[in-house]
């Protein structure tokens, strides 16, 4: 029977990932509404979830792909891959009222921009107060507080080893989780209650899934306004890290 059930699940694996995640939600969502009142959001659990199955499972499997190394899980790492990804991302632009999202004009260009220096530079300082003082470790971390896809798209352009890569991974996680958790709580203090205020908000935090989850606790209504900045944000980073950021640390500090 076990045999018979793996080879199932290991078969539609795809199918297999979509329920595991689908479960993982539901605990996840029942854990924020019974433990926590609604004031962490589901997201953000799943995402604490989701680390630690990737690290028990990297002990047990000896591999490097997360709970993807389990065969009957395989199917994740696809669920989990860029097409998906951006598919969702892109998906959220759909819901936006393209009358709302004008009225953000300048302020939220200018988000843009702080959104994206301010982080990098605040995590090229850390990097180098750990230690990591050469040009291209300062930028790719600097690069992961800007987002978790920004930090190893930066990496790999600038040839940085994989440690440092994963390290800018885990900070822009860091960041999404912080994100998720802490917009719902400063929401009433900031204005956060209108599209407006939400593109410049997603311009300034910039972590897509950290802006959604946070602003689905918040206003569900908000998630398409604040994600549609961040999703530029992301590309911005993208842009600029492994290039004019990155001449402005070398520049700084050397090769």
């Amino acid at each position: 029977m076990t045999a018979m059930l793996t080879h199932v699940f290991a078969a539609n694996a795809l199918l297999t990932a979509f329920a595991v995640v689908g479960l993982v939600m539901w605990l996840s969502n029942a854990l924020s509404k019974h433990l926590t009142r609604g004031r962490v959001h589901g997201s953000a659990i799943a995402i604490i979830i989701g680390l630690a199955a990737a690290f028990a499972a990297g002990l047990w499997t000896g591999g490097e792909k997360g709970v993807a190394d389990i065969p009957i899980l395989a199917g994740i790492g696809l669920m989990g891959g860029a097409m998906l990804r951006d598919f969702a991302i892109v998906a959220t632009a759909f819901e936006v009222d393209v009358v709302q999202a004008k009225k953000a004009g300048l302020i939220g260009a200018v988000a843009l921009g702080l959104g994206t220096v301010i982080p990098f530079v605040f995590g090229a300082l850390v990097a180098a107060a750990f230690g990591y003082t050469d040009a291209v470790s300062m930028t790719t971390i600097g690069a992961g507080a800007v987002t978790y896809i920004v930090g190893p798209v930066t990496g790999a352009a600038l040839g940085a080893s994989s440690a440092v890569i994963a390290l800018s991974i885990a900070t822009g996680v860091l960041k999404a989780v912080l994100v998720m958790i802490g917009t719902p709580l400063v929401a009433r203090f900031i204005g956060l209650n209108n599209p407006r205020s939400a593109m410049v908000f997603g311009g300034l935090m910039g972590t897509v899934s950290g802006v959604s989850g946070g602003l689905a606790a918040t206003d569900r209504r908000l998630v398409p306004y604040g994600a549609l900045t961040a999703t530029f944000h992301t590309g911005l980073g993208c842009l600029v890290a492994p290039s004019i950021l990155y001449l402005a640390v070398r520049g700084i500090v050397g090769g």
